[in-house]
C-alpha cells in the first residue's frame, strides 16, 4: 500500500474530484463496471456510505458492561466493509486470491461481482443503487427475508445511498470524457 493510497480523496462527495484526485481509480471502476455491469456511480455510492473512502475502515468496536473494550462488533474491514467470510466467498467463486479488502482495484471488483450475483440471485437491476445497497448489507438471504423492512434506520441509509448514487451519476456525466481521454482538467 503506497503512502498516497492511504490517503482518502479530498472531495469525497463529487465522483469527477475523486477521480481526479486518485487518477488510477477511475480505470479500475470502469474494469469493474465492463466486467460485471454494475455502474461506476453504484459502486462509488456503496463504498461512500460503507467507509467514507478510507481504506483502512474497521467496524466499531464493542464494549462488555459498557466500557470495557471487548474487540469488534464484526470482522468488516476496508473501503467496502466486507466481512471476511464473504471475501472468502469472492476469492474462492472469482479466483482472486491475492485480493485486498483495502485495495481499491479489488474492492471495486468485489462491488461489482456482489451486485452482478445480486442480479442473478435476486433479480435487483444493477443500476438500482438502493436495492443493491440493502442487498450488500443484508446479505442475499436477508434481502430475501425482507430483513431490511424491520430496519428503519437501515431503509434511511439506503436512500441515502440512491440519493448519492445519483448525484454520482451527474457528476461523472460531466467529466468522463475527460476521465476516458485522460485529460485531467474540469470545471467541477
Amino acid at each position: 500500500m503506497t503512502a498516497c493510497a492511504t490517503i482518502p480523496p479530498r472531495n469525497i462527495t463529487n465522483s469527477c474530484a475523486i477521480f481526479y484526485d486518485k487518477d488510477n481509480w477511475y480505470g479500475h471502476a470502469t474494469s469493474s463496471y465492463k466486467k460485471w455491469g454494475v455502474p461506476i456511480h453504484v459502486q462509488l455510492a456503496i463504498i461512500h456510505q460503507e467507509s467514507r473512502f478510507r481504506y483502512n475502515a474497521k467496524a466499531p468496536k464493542d464494549y462488555l458492561l459498557g466500557f470495557i473494550p471487548w474487540g469488534r462488533q464484526s470482522s468488516a474491514y476496508g473501503y467496502a466493509q466486507v466481512m471476511k467470510g464473504t471475501w472468502n466467498w469472492y476469492k474462492k467463486k472469482t479466483g482472486n486470491w491475492r485480493a485486498h479488502r483495502d485495495n481499491f482495484a479489488d474492492v471495486v471488483d468485489f462491488i461489482g461481482w456482489y451486485g452482478s450475483m445480486s442480479h442473478t440471485t435476486l433479480g435487483i437491476s444493477k443500476w438500482d443503487a438502493r436495492n443493491q445497497y440493502l442487498a450488500y448489507h443484508e446479505g442475499h438471504g436477508g434481502y430475501q427475508r425482507q430483513t431490511y423492512k424491520r430496519k428503519r434506520w437501515l431503509m434511511a441509509v439506503a436512500k441515502k445511498v440512491e440519493r448519492n448514487a445519483a448525484r454520482y451519476r451527474t457528476q461523472l456525466a460531466r467529466c468522463e470524457h475527460n476521465l476516458n481521454n485522460k485529460g485531467w482538467f474540469s470545471n467541477f
